[in-house]
């Protein structure tokens, strides 16, 4: 009877950790091949046992994958025991630098903090960054990129603002140098893109007394910092990774007067999720310091921090707010900019996909409390005094999750899970509506005064709840969103949209 050897278990180890991380990652073994410089048939045949690991495969492979160091160790293990069982270290692969990147590049970003500072109705941003030349020829300059968007969720809002207040680099007050202490030297810059949001910069490692090129294989700190006036700046701050970065930073600074509260969003083109780790809070005498890191970040990659301000003396957000053409601010907008998704979007139309629980109640526990942050904030907006719904497709995400505040401010907002309507009176009446997606007008719509709805727990165990009255309608509304319906699509044909400007209930409840 054959055993397997400790080299082999090592080896089964080392390709373990590498099929884990490729699937964690989402590549195919063809795209971890190609972006590791190797044959696309390479890493099949790793995995597959045709091919023994070698230590450039195993250090390409964890930069490339950013295992946190567990392929690297996984090669380790099974080198130090292939070795010690044939006792020929004379032939070791020969070693590779300990700073090996993937083909092609060129600047690593071995650490980024960013920070955003608030005071006298601008924000100051600086950036310090530790770089280093991985690449084979002298880096003589740093492209640098701004972008501003003062409603991030409303793209033809934001369009229009800066179109009247574009962002220019008279104001900016753009200053960099590279190097540390004493020994940095300023940086020239030259422009390389000039728009009304959006400026890119060439940082130059360059001055008026020469030169200072960083040469293959040296290291250095450059920092740059500009100013944006609060009129410009949305309530966002979000860092892209562009270049191979091992640690990221973020940090706002804001007055403890304002009593800020702040949030942390990861977005991809497949998805927007919470920051993963908690920001941390700190005071340094009346400032509010917010902070969060995350290491190894994945190319293109993008995090966002958000905030508000509770603060009577905060910056308003409606004092900005884009304006309809007729020069009127429109009702919609301030809704826009705390991401409710708006009528007109794809996502409001499909039906939202159904949670998997017990399987998946983490996701489920996710998107319930990104719901009541967002419930939370539109408290800062408008006085619901019928009580208010929000679905998970309203910010971003197409799963079947949606929460209710009843009318009476005291009760706690009710949570649905996969919902659906089992069972209704055959009364019904008409009320005015209103949507968070399309909040500049109300319509009349017919419903029934009491509803049944089955709907889940994080258990997956299902229960049957009956809503009378104003509930019955606000479950049902948000029902609706969640199998791609809007309350315009109830309304009679021969009914009317009326502007919110002209609504004359706004601020009562519902009568029955």
């Amino acid at each position: 009877m054959m055993t397997t050897s400790p080299v082999e278990r090592a080896a089964d180890q080392f390709v373990t950790a590498l099929a884990h991380w490729r699937v964690e990652r989402g590549m195919s073994k063809k795209q971890l091949a190609a972006r590791m410089g190797f044959d696309p048939s390479y890493v099949s045949h790793v995995e597959g046992r045709r091919h023994k690991p070698t230590e450039d495969f195993a250090r390409r492979a964890e930069a490339v994958l950013g295992a946190g160091g567990v392929i690297w160790q996984r090669f380790q293990e099974y080198d130090e025991l292939r070795h010690a069982r044939t006792n020929t270290l004379q032939h070791r692969d020969p070693p590779v630098p300990v700073q090996w990147m993937p083909p092609g590049t060129g600047l690593i970003v071995e650490q980024e903090v960013a920070e955003l500072t608030y005071g006298n109705g601008s924000y100051r941003c600086t950036v310090r960054r530790n770089l280093y030349n991985a690449g084979s020829e002298p880096v003589t300059r740093y492209l640098v990129k701004v972008s501003v968007d003062r409603y991030p969720h409303d793209p033809t809002g934001s369009n229009r603002h800066h179109r009247t207040h574009p962002l220019r680099f008279d104001e900016m007050d753009l200053e960099a140098a590279a190097g540390e202490g004493s020994a940095a030297e300023p940086m020239h810059w030259r422009v390389k893109l000039d728009r009304d949001a959006a400026k890119e910069v060439w940082l130059l490692f360059a001055n008026d007394r020469g030169q200072f090129p960083l040469y293959p294989g040296d290291r250095t700190t450059i920092e740059y910092a500009y100013t944006v006036g609060v009129e410009k700046w949305g309530q966002w701050f979000q860092r892209a990774v562009r270049l191979p970065t091992r640690r990221i930073t973020v940090r706002l600074n804001f007055p403890v007067t304002f009593d800020p509260q702040v949030w942390g969003v990861e977005t991809s083109l497949a998805a927007e999720v919470p920051v993963r780790t908690p920001l941390e809070r700190t005071h340094d005498g009346e400032r509010a310091i917010f902070e969060w890191s995350t290491d190894a970040p994945q190319l293109n990659a993008r995090y966002r921090l958000e905030w508000r301000f509770r603060g009577p003396n905060a910056p308003s957000f409606a004092e900005y707010a884009p304006a309809e053409e007729n020069g009127k601010p429109r009702a919609s907008s301030a809704m826009r900019g705390i991401g409710i998704v708006q009528r007109g979007s794809d996502l409001l139309r499909q039906r939202a996909r159904h949670f998997q629980l017990p399987r998946e109640a983490t996701d489920a526990r996710e998107a319930v409390s990104a719901l009541l942050s967002s419930l939370c904030r539109l408290e800062d907006l408008h006085d619901f005094s019928k009580g208010v719904g929000l679905s998970a497709p309203q910010i971003g995400r197409s799963v079947a999750a949606a929460v209710v505040q009843p009318p009476d401010r005291g009760a706690e907002p009710v949570v649905l899970l996969n919902p659906r309507i089992v069972g209704e009176s055959g009364d019904r009446d008409e009320q005015y509506e209103g949507c968070l997606s399309f909040f500049d007008y109300r319509g009349q719509v017919r419903r029934a005064l009491r509803i049944e709805v089955e709907h889940a727990r994080y258990d997956g165990a299902r229960v049957i709840t009956s809503f009378d009255r104003a509930m019955a309608r606000l479950v049902a509304h948000e029902i609706d969103h969640l199998e791609g319906r809007l309350y315009v699509d109830r309304m009679h044909a021969e009914s009317n949209l009326v502007p919110v400007a002209n609504y004359q209930q706004a601020g009562s409840p519902w009568t029955y």
